[in-house]
């Protein structure tokens, strides 16, 4: 039946994605990366890494970030941006790789390569969330086009009505 398509296992991540909930996830990203750098908590990488875990396993339904991102920050935004999940649940990945050897290179007792990888992090964080520039989405894309990931990993992507403004709800 059409109800029971719409009904997504615990651990999936959503097809489509609210870019303002994802900018907003990324901003808490780029909170978390400076803290870390600005005070020598460099812990907090193991923090991050938990989270963009959450995220990469079910998107937002797990994560304390994605869960203030879209029911607390995105709603205030005005209407959802939404975009195709894949390219998004790429970038997670990358964002959970980079955090998790940022953390290994810690507990190595290498702290600069810590500070280093987060400062990585913080960079590409901040150009998704202050400029609406995802660079794990855009290698995705090139992924896609050099024909490495397959092209019904993410039907939507090439969907162009995806990309534009749609009514809540739909």
């Amino acid at each position: 039946s059409m109800v029971m398509a719409d009904v997504r296992t615990p651990f999936e991540f959503p097809a489509v994605v609210n870019e303002k909930a994802a900018r907003a996830v990324a901003g808490l990203v780029v909170l978390v990366a400076a803290v870390a750098l600005l005070t020598g908590w460099l812990w907090l990488s193991a923090v991050l890494a938990v989270g963009f875990a959450l995220r990469v396993a079910s998107g937002p339904r797990f994560d304390p970030f994605g869960q203030l991102a879209t029911k607390v920050i995105a709603p205030r935004l005005g209407e959802p941006v939404l975009v195709p999940g894949p390219p998004k649940r790429f970038a997670q990945a990358i964002g959970l790789v980079l955090t998790l050897v940022a953390t290994g290179f810690l507990v190595a007792g290498l702290p600069v390569v810590t500070t280093a990888l987060l400062g990585i992090l913080l960079v590409f964080a901040t150009l998704e969330s202050a400029f609406g520039f995802c660079a794990g989405c855009y290698a995705f894309g090139l992924l896609m086009r050099a024909g490495l990931v397959p092209e019904e990993t993410c039907a939507a992507c090439n969907d162009i009505s995806l990309r534009q403004r749609q009514p809540a709800g739909v």
